[in-house]
C-alpha cells in the first residue's frame, strides 16, 4: 500500500496569507492517484486551508502525520505547501492558527513520526521557506539523520525562502512536472533521485537551491509513465 497526505495552507490570519499552496496540493494530490496510464497509485489525503471554517491546526496537522507514519505501507509520503519558519532551536511547520512560526509543529516532531515509521519507505517533501533544515537537528550540527527507507526533498535551503510565481510555487511546479514525465527514466519510472535531478537542473544559480538527503539501499519508484523510448525483448 502506498499512501500521502498532501496539505497545503494558504489561510493565515496572523502572519500573512498565501495563494498558490492550496492550488499545489490539488496538482500534487491529483498527480499521485494515478499512474499515467490510469491504474491507482497513492491512497491520497488531501488537506487544504482556504477560509476560517477548513483552517489546518497544530493537533491537526500532528495527528494526520502520526496517522500517515503509523504502519507499515510500502510507501507514507508527506507533502506540505505552506509558511515555513525557522529559529535557533529548529525549524516549523507553520499552521493556520500560529502568531510568530515557532508555535507551528516542529521539523523535528515530524522526523520523528518518519524515523521511527515501518513504512518500507517514508519520503518528505516540504514547499515551505527554510525547510532544508528538515532532518538536521539541532543536537547534530550539520548532520543530518536519517533512518533507513528515509528520503527528505525541500523546496530550499534552510536560510532561503520558497518562492511563488503565478499562483504556484516554483518547487511544486518543478516537482508536478518531473511526475508528470519529465523525471522519467527509460522504463518510465520516477524516482525521488530522479524528481531532484530534474528540479536541481530546472533551476538557475541564484534561485533557491533544493535540498535533497536520503539513507535508502535503491530508490523506489513513485509514479510510472509510458517509457520515453519502447524497449524490445531481444
Amino acid at each position: 500500500m502506498k499512501k500521502a497526505l498532501v496539505v497545503g495552507i494558504n489561510y493565515y490570519p496572523k502572519v500573512g496569507h498565501l495563494h498558490g499552496c492550496v492550488n499545489d496540493a490539488y496538482a500534487v494530490s491529483q498527480v499521485l492517484m494515478r499512474h499515467a496510464d490510469g491504474q491507482l497509485n497513492f491512497d491520497v489525503k488531501l488537506v487544504t486551508a482556504l477560509d476560517d471554517p477548513s483552517a489546518v491546526s497544530r493537533k491537526q496537522l500532528k495527528d494526520d502525520i502520526a496517522a500517515l507514519f503509523a504502519d507499515d505501507s510500502e510507501v507514507a509520503l508527506l507533502y506540505f505547501a505552506g509558511h515555513g519558519h525557522v529559529e535557533d532551536v529548529g525549524g516549523y511547520l507553520v499552521t493556520s492558527e500560529c502568531t510568530h512560526g515557532d508555535d507551528g509543529l516542529s521539523l523535528e516532531e515530524v522526523l520523528n513520526f518518519a524515523n521511527e515509521s515501518k513504512a518500507k519507505n517514508k519520503i518528505i517533501i516540504l514547499d515551505s521557506c527554510h525547510s532544508g533544515l528538515a532532518g538536521t537537528p539541532k543536537s547534530l550540527g550539520d548532520k543530518a539523520f536519517l533512518s533507513e527507507g528515509m528520503t527528505i526533498l525541500t523546496a530550499s535551503s534552510k536560510d532561503q525562502y520558497a518562492q511563488e510565481v503565478n499562483g504556484s510555487g516554483v518547487f511544486t511546479s518543478l516537482l508536478v512536472d518531473a511526475l508528470n514525465g519529465g523525471a522519467a527514466n527509460l522504463l518510465g519510472d520516477i524516482t525521488p533521485g530522479s524528481i531532484y535531478a530534474h528540479i536541481d537542473q530546472s533551476l538557475g544559480a541564484w534561485e533557491q537551491r533544493p535540498i535533497f538527503k536520503t539513507n535508502v539501499k535503491a530508490f523506489t519508484s513513485l509514479r510510472r509513465v509510458s517509457p520515453p523510448i519502447q524497449l524490445r525483448n531481444r
